[in-house]
């Protein structure tokens, strides 16, 4: 999927302000992160915190500083700390009862 139509299916999304439950965390970008944790710590919020207020708040999708260059995040719903609190569509897992957009959002990035 080409950067300018991953932006604007990240857009639409974005316009309905719609928060969505969590799907989990695909298993292998969980372990990079944990590594990159371990290396670099301190650097943003803890993944395993980050986990359980994505569990109990829900996400949602936000678009980084530069939305031209495919900076689209994931944050829980309660969050606006796209430094510390994100995600990519990439780590997740979709889901067959998952919001249609969402889930060729999360699946454009992936591979």
């Amino acid at each position: 999927m080409p950067v300018a139509e991953y932006v604007l299916l990240a857009k639409e999304i974005i316009e309905r302000q719609e928060t969505f439950p969590f799907p989990g965390i695909d298993p292998e970008a969980y372990s990079k992160i944990k590594v990159d944790e371990e290396q670099s710590p301190g650097y943003s919020t803890p993944i395993d915190e980050l986990l359980e207020r994505f569990r109990n708040e829900g996400m949602k999708v936000v678009l980084g500083k530069h939305p031209e260059s495919g900076n689209v995040f994931i944050l829980p719903a309660q969050s606006d700390d796209i430094e510390n609190d994100n995600l990519f569509p990439k780590h997740l897992l979709p889901g067959e009862e998952m919001n249609e957009k969402l889930k060729k959002l999360i699946l454009a990035r992936k591979g």
